[in-house]
This record gives structure tokens, C-alpha cells and sequence, in this order.
């Protein structure tokens, strides 16, 4: 079992949990994300993008579809928590194979009971993270921990600032600009604060293996991508939808890369395009044989 865990930005949302050792899967129609509850929520940006991005790379691959782990946060963190404290308790029962962390508020404390559970398990899951939770990974000083990041050029500013609490925190010199990826990449990982693996995301897509570059992805190039919100979770939601597939990670983050911007060469949207209309247009794109998206996964 591969799982999902992130937030959905309603109050009101309550925490949506894997039943059983086969959970039953989301589905997606134009209205929007089909929780397995009869629960339905819209496919904007966040983690319901990830979600949904990931259920149609599986569906494409007739592999497993991931469970879905969701709670309600607008910010104050309340949802996390109870779905921090239903995975710590859950994780010996479910014993996933991988773990796909997003938008997550960011509680260290949490973060780190959590590790602890995940590391008295008989064997290790995988474990991806973006967005809040790959703040609180770095903030934690554990994220040797984790199998790949997927951060921006932003946010890699942030994992390589050593003391900056937060992305809105990363002082003024560690400049967030393409041409700084060599100098922040090292200064990241002189100080731990990233994985071996990386999907850095920007104009050009950096694929970092093993510590080092394996393949830097810049074309197809299509500029509007850049004012969809949203285009960093499909990426993040490619390389889980291919990970359960059991494509290695090098593999699974490169094709990942090239997939999102043959989608948007496919779909070529404009800024004001939804996000949700490239989602849905992932199957066709998606119809490749394994061997079509192993060749494309490498360098």
C-alpha cells in the first residue's frame, strides 16, 4: 500500500482515513475528487491535485492506486494533528510500502513522533515530501530520512539556509535564482537538509540522484505553466503515481519531469487555465507501455 497524507483547505473537512488493508480508491469525474466516503472535493491545487494526478498515472499504469490520508486545515494546524496522531498510531497495521507527505502544517514535534513510528516498523517505507511537510522534515534535522524532496528553486533556497525556520524566513543572500541551484544544492546537503533524491521544479527541472545531477529537463517549454497554480503537485503527484508502479526512483523522478511537460505541450494552456483541465487530460498523455516510461525516465 502506497499512501497519500495531506490536507484539504476546509475547516469543516473530517479526517478521511484508509479502511482496511485494502482501501477502497478515489475516483475523478469533472466534479471533482471521489473519496471513498461519498465525499466529493474540488481538484484545484494542494494535495486533492497531487491526489488526483497520482490516481490517474496509476489507473494509465494498471497499477495499485494509492489510499488517501486527509484532514481539514486552513492553517491552524488542528487537522494535522489529528491525522499525525491516526498514522502514528495506524503505521504497524498498514505497514505501506510508501508514503507521499504534502501540505501538512508544519509541527516538529509531530513530525518527529511520527519518524520514530516509521522507524520501528519491520520495513522501511519510501517517503516523499513537498510542501509544508518537506519544511517540517528539514526543520526536523531528519531528512536523510526521506527518499525524495520535490522543492522549487524557492524552497531549495530554504532546505539550504541551515537556519531558517520556514521558507518565508530564508535570509536575503541564498538568492532563489536558477543559475544558484549548484551553490544551493551543496550548501543543502553540507548541512542535511535534503535527501540524495531531489526533483528540483523551475524553468528547468533539475533531477538530482544520489546526491549528484542525473538530467536536467527544460524542454518541451511551455511559459503559461509557470502562472498555473497547481503544476507543482502534478509533477509531485507523476512521481508517486510512478513509484507505486515500482519504477526506481531516479527513473520514476525523471519521467516525472518529462511527463509534465509533454502533458503541458499536449494541453497548451494559458495562464488563466485550471489546473484541473490538465489533470484531466493526463490519459492522453498517459497511454504508454512500462517500457515507454522507463525510456523516458532515463537520463
Amino acid at each position: 500500500m502506497w499512501i497519500i497524507a495531506g490536507t484539504i483547505p476546509d475547516p469543516d473537512f473530517s479526517l478521511l482515513v484508509p479502511e482496511g488493508p485494502a482501501p477502497r480508491s478515489a475516483s475523478l469525474s469533472e466534479a471533482g475528487l471521489h473519496l471513498p466516503d461519498g465525499r466529493t472535493v474540488p481538484v484545484e491545487r494542494g494535495t486533492a491535485a497531487l491526489a488526483a494526478t497520482a490516481l490517474q498515472t496509476c489507473a494509465a499504469l494498471d497499477c495499485t492506486p494509492p489510499a488517501l490520508l486527509l484532514a481539514g486545515d486552513t492553517g491552524s494546524g488542528s487537522g494535522s494533528r489529528k491525522l499525525y496522531a491516526w498514522l502514528e498510531k495506524a503505521l504497524p497495521a498498514l505497514a505501506p510500502r510508501g508514503l507521499t507527505f504534502h501540505y501538512l502544517f508544519p509541527d516538529v514535534d509531530w513530525h518527529n513522533r511520527l519518524l520514530l513510528a516509521v522507524r520501528e516498523l519491520e520495513n522501511a517505507p519510501l517517503m516523499v515530501a513537498d510542501a509544508g511537510f518537506m519544511y517540517v522534515a528539514k526543520m526536523s534535522g531528519y531528512a536523510d530520512a526521506y527518499e525524495l524532496f520535490t522543492p522549487d528553486v524557492g524552497e531549495l533556497a530554504f532546505l539550504a539556509d541551515e537556519k531558517a525556520p520556514h521558507p518565508f524566513y530564508t535570509r536575503g543572500f541564498l538568492l532563489a535564482e536558477e543559475q544558484n541551484i549548484p551553490v544551493l544544492l551543496a550548501r543543502a546537503q553540507e548541512h542535511g537538509n535534503c535527501p540524495a533524491n531531489l526533483i528540483i521544479k523551475g524553468k528547468a527541472d533539475h533531477i538530482i540522484h544520489e546526491g549528484r545531477l542525473h538530467a536536467v529537463v527544460d524542454s518541451p517549454s511551455v511559459p503559461a505553466m509557470e502562472c498555473i497554480g497547481g503544476t507543482g503537485d502534478i509533477v509531485t503527484g507523476l512521481v508517486t503515481g510512478l513509484l507505486c508502479a515500482g519504477l526506481p526512483t531516479a527513473t520514476a523522478a525523471l519521467a516525472a519531469a518529462r511527463l509534465a511537460r509533454l502533458l503541458a505541450a499536449h494541453c497548451r494552456p494559458d495562464p488563466s487555465t485550471p489546473v484541473s483541465r490538465l489533470i484531466a487530460a493526463l490519459p492522453e498523455v498517459l497511454p504508454l507501455s512500462r517500457d515507454e516510461i522507463l525510456a523516458l525516465g532515463r537520463a
